[in-house]
């Protein structure tokens, strides 16, 4: 199959770089909050330099919190250790055009110790080691996103200096599959479709959500570790794109009590010869594997549910009746469920709604394969299917706070033996430091509520 547009060689970067059509190559990681971090180097020096030796940077980076701070709990980085480098080695495959800025090209990197080996913690190594194992079965897997966001016909700047205040949404009410809701921001959507394009992506839809402002571009589905990549870059570039146009846009999980920014993921299983390996002739036209697959999604969704949801407001979203799940269930295309298997043959596979626009997909990711391998491995019996609203259903349900997912993340073996105990104690690190940030705040709620009243 030839390279997507935007996708390049090492040799096309040369060419492009002595034509002068590119100066500029961005070599990026992705933190733990899902961000691309790194450093803008001259296209003469990435070539000269980064591509035969890499490059560093420091180690904090996957050691800090959302606001950058220098946080302590973390072996891998502190005072005491010095705050020293770790490697930034280019994924080639990963080479591409950034359309949406001039003369600019962009690498990821997978993270290594400068004494050599890599870095365990980081989200790219944490997904490499599950996909890995399901190699060890010979099974392959392949991956959609799909993320929402809400647009502000405000500027960032604007927006930071009202706190996120009185911000004007680009609609009014709610556009969900509306042709001219969506033609109101084609504009932005357009050059966000486009640019993507440029760069590697496949694009293939845009539509109008229900929250004033907020909609979804999809991307065709790709191996795992590409989509994975794809998503970084495009919640990456389209804020970029946004602030470009004089507006905003918010992945947050949760930006006001109306529907909340989701991130269903969508996983499906191949072969060694690239045969799907989900569809048979079981109940409802599953295999063996697939039953099994979808029995362990069922028993770690809880145990893992930190890494589908990372941060406080993660958990604003798990409302009954707002689609986005609590019930930890499956159905048959059934979006009341936490797990809602869709299509048919080839097609088969397991939609994962609980995410949020604000997760890290790596990590997400790993957790489903994860949690299919366990049921694999395990031979588990899947549960019947279940059939009406799991929204009032006895089922259990997913954590309802972040420090309750982290306190059963702390006591889950499954996450233990599939990840390893240094991962899963960085995490839920992690999760401490949001806490505790969470709990010093004092709220606009607390404010509005107790300033004159209490």
């Amino acid at each position: 199959m030839a390279a997507r547009r935007g996708m390049l060689t090492l040799e096309d970067l040369r060419e492009r770089v002595t034509a002068g059509t590119i100066d500029t190559v961005l070599v990026a990681l992705t933190d733990m909050q899902g961000r691309l971090q790194g450093k803008r180097c001259s296209a003469e020096y990435f070539l000269e330099e980064v591509v035969g030796h890499a490059t560093e940077a420091c180690n904090y980076l996957l050691a800090v919190d959302v606001d950058m701070n220098t946080v302590d709990g973390y072996d891998i980085s502190s005072w005491q250790s010095g705050y020293g480098d770790f490697v930034l080695r280019p994924d080639f495959a990963t080479l591409r055009e950034i359309p949406w800025q001039e003369g600019t090209a962009l690498v990821l990197a997978d993270v290594e110790r400068v004494q050599g080996g890599p870095v365990s913690v980081s989200p790219r190594q944490v997904l490499r080691r599950q996909l890995d194992r399901l190699a060890e079965h010979d099974l392959k897997a392949y991956v959609g996103t799909e993320l929402e966001f809400i647009v502000f016909d405000d500027s960032y700047e604007t927006a930071w200096d009202k706190r996120y205040h009185g911000l004007t949404p680009s609609n009014q009410y709610n556009v969900d599959y509306s042709m001219l809701g969506t033609a109101r921001i084609e504009p932005l959507l357009r050059r966000i479709r486009n640019g993507m394009a440029g760069a590697g992506l496949y694009p293939e839809s845009a539509k109008g959500e229900c929250n004033p402002g907020q909609h979804e571009i999809a991307f065709r589905y790709a191996e795992a570790l590409a989509t994975c990549d794809n998503h970084g870059i495009y919640k990456n570039g389209a804020k970029e794109i946004a602030a470009q146009e004089g507006k905003s846009l918010t992945f947050m999980a949760k930006y006001n009590e109306r529907e909340g920014n989701s991130c269903h993921i969508h996983l499906s299983l191949r072969g060694k010869s690239g045969e799907a390996v989900l569809p048979g002739d079981g109940d409802h036209g599953f295999s063996k594997l697939m039953q099994h697959f979808l029995a362990g999604q069922l028993e770690a969704l809880r145990e893992l549910t930190y890494f589908f949801a990372p941060n406080i407001n993660s958990y604003k979203r798990y409302v009954p009746g707002s689609f986005a799940p609590t019930a930890i269930a499956w159905g048959t295309d059934n979006r009341t469920c936490a797990l809602r298997v869709v299509g048919h043959g080839d097609g088969l596979r397991v939609e994962n709604r609980v995410p949020g626009g604000d997760v890290n997909p790596y990590l997400a990711v790993a957790a489903m394969i994860a949690a299919g391998l366990h049921g694999i491995e395990n031979e588990l019996p899947l549960e019947p299917e279940f059939v009406g609203n799991a929204y009032a259903s006895d089922k259990p349900t997913v954590p309802v706070t972040l420090a309750e997912a982290a306190e059963v993340l702390e006591g889950s073996r499954i996450a233990r033996d599939a990840f390893g105990t240094d991962v899963v104690d960085h995490y839920l690190n992690a999760a401490r430091i949001e806490r505790e940030a969470y709990e010093r705040a004092v709220t606009d709620w607390e404010r509005i509520r107790g300033f004159e009243r209490l």
